[in-house]
């Protein structure tokens, strides 16, 4: 520190100690010594390798996984990894791998039944629905009742 603030100064000022200073004034002796350097965190559990090997794993779909559906979910994704690849993860960081490492997105299932009949849904939108309506504007009440327990 031949010019300027003192190092105890500097120190103060930056809320550091003085032999932080001392170390700086080093590092700006050295030719890209205070250059910000990159962390890159720790190394992947999951090499490349393994990483395109899950993903050919997920595309035989969970079925060929021993689930009833060929839904995946995270929380299956994590099985998958630990039975083939012998690593843990959480299941939120499952979601992570998949965005970031396989570039895979959110895919929602369609919330329609597989036994949809279009034929009897237009008979029903143009036929039955406008006789519904029809009652229910001359004011007789009409009850609707679900088979489904879910919804009870």
């Amino acid at each position: 520190m031949t010019e300027g603030e003192s190092p105890e100064d500097v120190a103060r000022v930056f809320g550091v100690n003085r032999s932080t200073v001392y170390r700086w004034r080093k590092l700006a002796e050295i030719r890209d010594g205070l250059v910000a350097k990159p962390h890159l965190g720790p190394a992947p559990r999951l090499s490349r390798q393994q990483c395109k090997r899950l993903e050919a794993l997920l595309l035989q779909g969970a079925k060929a996984h021993g689930w009833a559906t060929d839904l995946w979910t995270c929380a299956r994704i994590v099985e998958v990894i630990r039975k083939h690849f012998g690593v843990s993860f959480h299941h939120d960081h499952v979601g992570r791998i998949l965005r970031v490492r396989l570039n895979w997105t959110v895919q929602k299932p369609e919330r329609r039944a597989r036994e949809r009949n279009k034929r009897v849904i237009k008979y029903f939108k143009r036929v039955r629905f406008p006789r519904i309506a029809q009652r229910l504007a001359s004011g007789t009440l009409i009850l609707f009742f679900s088979t489904n327990r879910a919804l009870c």
